[in-house]
């Protein structure tokens, strides 16, 4: 298995190297000058000049890129045009707010959804089912913004249960903080939900249609035991795929919350830094974001073999 896993890291390189060309190339095609933005616009063609030459963006774009793929290959992102920081420090403060938000609500919407996604499949075209589905579609369709929105509207200024903004880190207060993270978390539990339930419901329904689970039955197990024993192993491969991409998406950043319940997170420091044309902070959070999606679609593949020993890395 660790040789599987080196191999997948190994073939990630170029997937991190064609995200890092692209990213480059993309930020240098947006309209706008970022020694301009800093110096503001009472500041002369000279001025704008001489920063620019400090800052390294009158080289050629080939040199530009060689000088900063270097400096990421020995674990220097660079420092933030804006605020002069180094990026990679900023990155993993910022993701680590992400990381407990995302972490959490993934974990709950997990042990949430997919006992109703086998609870409906078990009750197909019964109340019980109508009911559930009708749950996961309305979370599926309404706006993760919007239901932030409702929820800030219903408990934090009507009956004032929770702060409305602001955040506290939980290594100054981690009391405070957990009430902070209320909010967010249940969002993104309750739209999450919705779509894991979803396809639970879809991959239980085509195990109980196997001729294995006949067999079970006829055994005598309860049905706890058949769903349990027999249908939530093999109906988990496309259920734990699923959670795989939901939770890679959610840890590249979700600005939208993070925007909503001002969330000092990843998600907000990427929109931040597109705005201010902060080069070295887009880059390094992109190339964040791909090694992230990659080593959670690793670990996805290697827990595939905990949930269905037929399946092996090899």
């Amino acid at each position: 298995m660790i040789g599987y896993a080196v191999r997948r890291l190994l073939a990630a390189i170029p997937t991190l190297l064609l995200v890092a060309v692209s990213v480059f190339l993309l930020m240098r095609a947006i309209p706008g000058n970022p020694a301009q933005l800093m110096l503001g616009d009472a500041a002369g063609p000279e001025e704008v000049a001489a920063l620019r030459q400090s800052l390294g963006l009158d080289a050629p774009l080939p040199v530009q890129f060689l000088a900063w793929a270097g400096m990421t290959l020995s674990g220097d992102l660079g420092r933030s045009i804006t605020n002069a920081q180094p990026v990679l420090p900023l990155i993993i403060e910022r993701f680590q707010v992400t990381a407990l938000i995302v972490l959490v609500a993934v974990g709950l919407a997990a042990l949430i959804a997919i006992p109703l996604g086998m609870l409906a499949a078990w009750r197909q075209n019964r109340a019980l089912d109508f009911a559930i589905v009708s749950f996961a579609t309305l979370m599926l369709s309404i706006p993760s913004f919007w239901l932030g929105l409702i929820l800030l509207l219903v408990f934090g200024v009507w009956l004032r249960w929770l702060p409305v903004v602001g955040f506290v880190g939980f290594t100054e207060d981690p009391a405070a903080a957990a009430v902070y993270v209320i909010l967010p978390i249940l969002t993104l539990v309750l739209v999450e939900t919705g779509a894991v339930a979803r396809m639970a419901r879809s991959a239980t329904i085509d195990v109980l249609r196997l001729d294995y689970i006949s067999h079970a039955r006829a055994k005598g197990l309860s049905e706890y035991r058949v769903l349990r024993r027999h249908a939530l192993p093999n109906a988990m491969a496309p259920t734990l795929t699923l959670i795989g991409l939901v939770l890679g998406n959610l840890l590249g950043g979700i600005a939208v919350i993070e925007t909503v319940f001002t969330l000092p997170g990843l998600g907000r420091l990427l929109v931040e830094a597109i705005y201010q044309r902060d080069y070295p902070v887009v880059q390094g959070v992109m190339l964040f974001v791909a090694l992230v999606y990659v080593v959670v679609n690793l670990l996805v593949d290697l827990l595939y073999p905990v949930f269905d020993p037929r399946v092996t890395a090899e």
